[in-house]
């Protein structure tokens, strides 16, 4: 054997004889700066819209179905003062309702009898006659902020049909002046009487709380990740009521915040009151939420392992070599710690920060900036120098994912589906629209980590009879 391969195998002998280091770095303390619950919890402003379309049609058929036959009668001749007069009212033919410029119109066909007493040569002689006319009235219709029906009736006039006559002696004497002086003296307490009826008999406040407290019930929104939908609603607005197309058109919007939970049924006690009525030009209509894909630590760290343990790496030509034997994963406040087991020419433990976050290219939970913790590197400084200089930690930022796209996939179909022509109770039809994906980050709790993406889009509450 020459003496220059008796040197080389001398080399190589000592090599392969050289101890390996053994590392033993302090581990990085865990800590979380949020909870799993305040994640959930993470409100997102929001409205939900109810367009209201009430065609004159049906506002003229309910009319007339609550206003038939006699509608008003006076059978005495001596009271208010003596008056010496009797009188009753039908409603001749169907009530005929129009509307524009924020006004409804209304025409009333009525038939009238009367009997009254009329002195001739100092004897007072009762007689009777019956006449058909059509009255008009103009209403202006509002809502107040204490959810008050308010209406202002104002006459506008009225046509004679038939009109009246008194017949006395055999000679018919027409009566239209006095008459008509006489409605025209009584309009005006007609027009308040309505105006006072609609303010005691119409309740808005009782439909608009069962409406209140349906839209706070939670929402299961995946059986699968038992997801539940919450909104949170604030205060409600409205848009001046209009007149198109034979239709009075408005829109509600319940404004408030909206955010996901998992777990069991969230309970949510009823509200009692409702707050007060914001009148709007323009209501917002937008509606967004959190999608929630979660992944514990033992899982992730499964799933890693799949990918790393057994691995052998190479450094400076094969000098050098490692195999990872173990991975484990936990939080510290919004880095993620890799804690890395490794066989060969290092022994022992390292440790490696990383700060996560969701990548909606490859929908999954990555990782930037990975680095040796700071005592991890002082001991590999000293000890093992070759295994800074090398790409290890970059192999690992590049290559370390977390697959949560399909979560997030089947939460956003989930939730679309509970959109899609949805009756969440009687006459009640949520139909909306996700049109857009976008995402968040991801949170470590002590738990796990949870990656959030933002689904916006538009909700519509249908309220059938409204």
């Amino acid at each position: 054997m020459t003496p220059i391969r008796s040197l080389l195998l001398l080399l190589l002998l000592v090599q392969a004889c050289k101890p390996s280091t053994t590392t033993n770095p302090k581990a990085p303390k865990a800590a979380y700066s949020v909870t799993k619950m305040e994640v959930q919890n993470d409100k997102f402003l929001s409205t939900v819209n109810i367009p209201v379309s009430i065609a004159l049609a049906d506002v003229e058929r309910q009319i007339n179905s609550q206003v038939n036959g006699l509608i008003y009668e006076d059978n005495s001749l001596i009271d208010n003062d003596n008056d010496q007069f009797m009188i009753k009212v039908w409603k001749q033919a169907p009530i005929r309702v129009t509307a524009q410029d924020s006004l409804f119109y209304f025409q009333v066909p009525l038939k009238i009898w009367a009997k009254a007493g009329l002195k001739v040569l100092g004897f007072t002689q009762f007689q009777e006659t019956d006449f058909e006319l059509v009255i008009k009235f103009a209403t202006r219709f509002s809502v107040e902020r204490d959810w008050t029906a308010h209406t202002q009736t104002t006459a506008q006039g009225y046509d004679w049909v038939r009109k009246p006559a008194l017949k006395i002696a055999g000679l018919e004497i027409p009566v239209t002046g006095i008459v008509g002086r006489l409605i025209d003296k009584n309009l005006g307490k007609v027009t308040k009487a309505l105006d006072e009826q609609v303010q005691k008999q119409i309740d808005l406040r009782t439909p608009v709380l069962k409406a209140w407290n349906l839209i706070r019930q939670p929402y299961l929104i995946s059986d699968k990740y038992r997801t539940w939908l919450l909104v949170v609603p604030k205060r409600i607005l409205i848009t001046p009521f209009q007149f198109e197309r034979g239709a009075i058109r408005s829109t509600i919007g319940i404004e408030g915040y909206t955010l996901t939970q998992t777990g069991i049924k969230p309970d949510v006690k009823p509200a009692s009151t409702i707050p007060e009525l914001v009148v709007s030009k323009d209501i917002p209509h937008q509606f967004r939420i959190g999608l929630l894909s979660e992944a514990t630590y033992a899982e992730a760290a499964k799933l890693v392992s799949q990918e790393f343990v057994g691995q052998l790496y190479e450094f400076r030509d094969g000098r050098y070599k490692i195999t990872i034997t173990g991975i484990d994963l936990y939080g510290q406040n919004n880095n993620l710690i890799i804690k890395a087991d490794l066989r060969g020419s290092i022994n022992g433990a390292i440790y490696l920060r990383g700060q996560p976050f969701y990548d909606a290219q490859t929908r999954t939970i990555s990782l930037r900036d990975l680095h040796y913790d700071l005592d991890t590197k002082n001991i590999l400084y000293k000890t093992a120098s070759w295994l800074l200089q090398g790409s290890f930690a970059r192999t690992l930022e590049k290559q370390l994912t977390i697959p949560v796209g399909n979560q997030i996939d089947e939460a956003r179909a989930s939730l679309q589906n509970k959109l899609t022509n949805n009756q969440v109770a009687k006459g009640v039809v949520i139909n909306g629209k996700l049109e857009q994906v976008s995402p968040d980050q991801v949170y470590l709790t002590s738990e796990s980590m949870l990656a959030v993406v933002y689904a916006t889009g538009k909700i519509d509450l249908k309220v059938e009879g409204l």
